[in-house]
């Protein structure tokens, strides 16, 4: 619902209450007005309407900006209008619209429960939700979607809309349904998103997560945090207590509410006093193949943030296992464990950290189903206890692309990715592998635009800095 002194709903019912209350002292001085000044008290009264009629409708635009505002007018101005409550007609018993909020769907909604949630009493509206095929397919039951409905007659639904971002198109579908007379209609529409920037600032407690929770910030922001500075900071072993950071990031919106969250566009963390900065740039102009050339983060001086390695084949996840001596679970002796688990789901997709090309795929001996990839400078890497293998032998893959699932075949004692980096056929710790491997710079060409860019990108940063609190809404 909404937020600050009133939500939504229960501002504009007092909206409606002072209103109502203004009218009875203009039904009041009428009873004590000559008749030659009636006119003009009739026109006071018109004007009144017209300004709640066009003040509700505002509401329902920008329910979020106009309502802290007005609400403080109120509160200034509309104190002498109290005392007049008894005097007025059942508010009850007046046609006036409300707007109501709720935040999202549920998976678990019916047309029933939905409607009752936002305040809605009305079995014919509900009645069309259960069977009008547009409802059935894109609401009732589906989560994430962001709901406004006006009501008519107090609890009477006027129109409900239903807006959700499906994919990465840049549009937004959004579902309306109306009365139109004694039913109602619907009908889908799409429209483009409107990206908008926000700023946030966290510290380190107990982890990243908690921090950006703490921060009001979603989860897919910390996880392109750590994704950014991966080949930096080691987030899953290195992190520390007031450790700290900024970041500037995108938001889009549909019909003015936020949706969904975009890129981190900048960035700046602070990892035991070590301060590392990012910012997405796409140079300009096109490749040797006549295609733009794509974006991606550098540090603010002009260096690529894209390493030959990637430090993790799953995103940002808990270490269940690191590079060091271990009590094997199964063989039940201390032995060597020259690897890194990634505690992770069955069915999360498990990626390669480099570009190379696939050796083997298939089962193997205690490693259960398990890809081998063979990079350049004699480097391989290992991914065991897949429960799904998604390349074959001989395959070219690009750093990121998934080339399995994580499961828990072979001698594994619960759902992890077990991952090996060999150089020469010797293990050696992923991380340390994807801090030393090489980076590319802005090209020359691009170098101005990428300057000009760098420092406004340090000014939101600083601006990022003052921020204690940041809320996602």
């Amino acid at each position: 619902m909404g937020t600050g002194l009133y939500s939504n709903a229960v501002f504009l019912h007092d909206f409606k209450w002072v209103f109502m209350f203004n009218f009875n002292a203009l039904v009041v001085l009428g009873r004590h007005t000559p008749s030659q000044d009636i006119p003009l008290i009739s026109r006071i009264f018109h004007h009144s309407q017209a300004l709640f009629a066009t003040s509700a409708k505002t509401l329902a635009h920008h329910p979020k900006q106009i309502t802290a505002l007005v609400a403080a007018l109120f509160l200034g101005a509309g104190g002498g209008a109290w005392a007049l409550a008894s005097l007025g007609p059942d508010v009850s018993q007046l046609p006036v619209q409300q707007v109501l909020e709720a935040d999202v769907t549920r998976s678990t909604d019916t047309a029933d429960t939905l409607l009752r949630r936002l305040g809605v009493d009305d079995p014919q509206a509900a009645q069309f939700l259960r069977t009008d095929p547009l409802a059935r397919q894109l609401l009732v039951g589906r989560s994430g979607r962001h709901l406004t409905v006006q009501t008519l007659d107090i609890n009477h639904l006027g129109q409900l809309s239903a807006r959700w971002s499906p994919d990465d198109s840049g549009q937004f579908k959004r579902l309306l349904i109306e009365r139109s007379g004694n039913s109602f209609v619907s009908r889908l529409e799409s429209a483009p998103l409107v990206a908008s920037s926000r700023l946030a600032s966290g510290t380190i407690r107990s982890s990243l997560f908690a921090a950006t929770d703490d921060a009001g910030l979603p989860d897919t922001i910390a996880t392109q945090l750590a994704e950014i500075f991966s080949g930096d900071i080691d987030f899953r072993r290195a992190l520390r207590k007031d450790d700290r950071f900024n970041v500037v990031y995108e938001v889009l919106e549909g019909d003015g509410e936020p949706l969904r969250t975009g890129r981190v566009l900048s960035a700046e963390f602070v990892n035991a006093g070590k301060t590392y900065q990012a910012m997405w740039f796409t140079p300009p102009g096109q490749n040797a193949d006549g295609q733009p050339p794509k974006g991606g983060y550098y540090t603010l001086d002009g260096q690529s943030l894209r390493r030959a390695f990637l430090s993790s084949p799953v995103q940002f996840s808990r270490v269940s296992s690191g590079f060091a001596m271990r009590f094997h679970p199964i063989l039940q002796k201390w032995r060597a464990h020259l690897g890194t688990d990634f505690a992770a789901s069955i069915g999360t997709p498990a990626r390669t950290v480099g570009d190379g090309v696939v050796t083997f795929a298939g089962a193997q001996n205690g490693f259960g189903n398990v890809v081998f990839i063979k990079h350049r400078n004699n480097t391989e890497t290992v991914y065991a206890h897949l429960s799904k293998i998604l390349v074959r032998r001989g395959q070219n893959v690009s750093q990121g692309e998934n080339i399995g699932l994580v499961g828990a075949t072979g001698w594994a004692t619960g759902p992890h990715l077990h991952f090996e980096v060999r150089v020469n056929g010797v293990q050696h710790d992923p991380m340390a592998l994807a801090q030393k491997s090489e980076t590319v710079p802005v090209p020359d060409g691009a170098m101005p635009l990428f300057k000009q860019a760098a420092g406004n990108v340090r000014s939101e940063l600083q601006a990022a800095a003052s921020i204690q609190t940041a809320s996602f809404e």
